[in-house]
């Protein structure tokens, strides 16, 4: 998944789901906690990936993933291609208004509007630059 996405969350807690990624999302999605204080919406195929990886775990270490299931949102897109954010995970990721929907490659993630900005304004091309060398690139 790719593209960034700015979209508004309803008084409802609606929230739209852009076309390119409701066909890349599938019929049903998973929406959970992110890292860096953001949701992730994980495809069916990824969270069966990320499901059966926590199942392997030792009970020790698989605890520590209680709030991420406890708290992840099985979604269907009502007729307008939109889901509801439960209150929980709007809290977490400090969404009130204005969002940002971006792709990251086997997911997308949903971001307060402020806080997407502090993260690209952080991103220099020497940044970039090392990320790339990190990775092996």
């Amino acid at each position: 998944m790719t593209g960034t996405y700015e979209h508004n969350i309803d008084a409802k807690g609606r929230l739209f789901i852009p076309a390119k990624l409701r066909e890349e999302l599938g019929v049903t999605f998973y929406l959970a906690m992110g890292v860096d204080a953001c949701l992730a919406i994980y495809p069916q195929a990824t969270w069966d990936r990320f499901t059966e990886k926590f199942a392997s775990l030792p009970m020790s270490q698989s605890k520590a993933m209680r709030p991420l299931f406890a708290n992840a949102a099985k979604c269907e897109l009502d007729s307008q291609g939109r889901i509801v954010v439960p209150q929980k995970l709007r809290k977490y990721a400090g969404l009130e208004k204005e969002t940002v929907i971006i792709g990251v490659n086997d997911r997308a993630e949903i971001w307060a509007a402020d806080r997407w900005k502090e993260q690209e304004e952080e991103m220099t091309p020497e940044m970039m630059a090392a990320c790339m060398a990190e990775l092996g690139f």
